[in-house]
């Protein structure tokens, strides 16, 4: 037990070593880090409106695993939810979409062909 919290511990503490940008890219990443949440967010695109009920039918999982995708989208500010009676409406988050994007692509544009061969 004692060993297991100062694992929790160590690993919360080193995200200080990390600059905003790494640990925003980490964020969307994660978040990226299932079919299941790529295919919600295709579906939200595609969509172009809050969506309720709609997701679990057109995805082939159970309500409350959908629900736990929807969960970590929503953690990392991918999309956002508005109470609707009993339900829940979900949508992109633009602003925080648009941080995203900026975000993965600087990443991805640091990229450049080496003129040496690597491995």
């Amino acid at each position: 037990m004692i060993n297991r919290n100062f694992t929790i511990n160590m690993g919360t503490t080193k995200t200080k070593d990390y600059s905003v940008q790494e640990l925003s890219i980490a964020k969307y990443a994660k978040a990226l880090s299932h079919p299941a949440r790529v295919a919600i967010l295709n579906l939200l695109l595609k969509k172009q409106s809050c969506i309720c009920g709609d997701i679990v039918d057109e995805l082939p999982l159970s309500q409350s695993t959908v629900s736990q995708h929807l969960k970590e989208l929503k953690a990392a500010g991918l999309i956002k939810g508005d109470i609707d009676g009993v339900s829940v409406c979900y949508c992109i988050d633009e602003k925080e979409w648009t941080k995203a994007k900026n975000q993965l692509g600087l990443l991805f544009d640091k990229f450049a062909l080496p003129t040496k061969k690597c491995c």
